[in-house]
């Protein structure tokens, strides 16, 4: 059977779980990304990848590849989204990772610094200066403070506490916010990725 979203073939080399339905998720897709987004994305895959080893979805040359693990159809769409956003990123790096939005994601990080500090976990602050992915710091983030605490800790400072990572996540994180949670969130904390997203909207418009 094929599958597509807007025009954009969905292959599906895996069985799914039972409770995911691929039609209502090509479906939900298209409802929430316009087509003009999605220009630089020539195809889906679903499955099991080694390629993505511990991550539930990335995009590589050209396509998304997500795994066929996700127990419900809106964690599908959360991973689509998620890397939609990412495929935006080769055509306009340029326009999002100037200096607004690297110096509204450092006073982020700083602020984080200094809540983590309160709360008595440690690290090289050196690490927080750092706008690319470092694992060492992923690690921290993930199994020394570990996400329920980090969620609590950055309610109202980042959209959701995987935008804490890099500045990558950052963006990708607000954007799937914006489209399958609440812009005017996206806007209330962090005012300067909105209108990075507005602006690519616009301009893909």
């Amino acid at each position: 059977m094929e599958y597509y979203i807007h025009s954009i073939p969905v292959f599906v080399t895996d069985t799914p779980e039972e409770s995911v339905d691929i039609p209502t998720f090509c479906v939900e897709a298209e409802e929430f990304i316009p087509p003009a987004l999605l220009d630089n994305v020539d195809v889906v895959y679903i499955g099991i990848f080694k390629e993505l080893k511990d991550r539930n979805a990335a995009f590589m040359n050209g396509g998304i590849y997500m795994t066929a693990t996700e127990p419900t159809v809106f964690d599908m769409i959360e991973n689509f989204v998620h890397e939609v956003a990412h495929s935006l990123e080769s055509k306009f790096a340029w326009q999002i990772y100037d200096d607004s939005l690297i110096q509204e994601f450092k006073g982020k990080r700083e602020r984080l610094y200094h809540l983590l500090h309160a709360e008595g976990y440690h690290i090289n602050p050196v690490l927080y200066s750092y706008t690319e992915y470092n694992k060492k710091f992923d690690e921290f983030l993930a199994n020394e403070v570990g996400y329920p605490t980090l969620l609590s800790i950055t309610m109202g400072l980042f959209v959701s506490p995987y935008g804490a990572t890099s500045i990558q996540e950052y963006f990708a994180n607000g954007f799937e916010k914006y489209f399958l949670d609440n812009p005017q969130k996206v806007r209330d904390i962090s005012p300067v990725l909105y209108s990075k997203i507005e602006e690519i909207i616009n301009d893909e418009a």
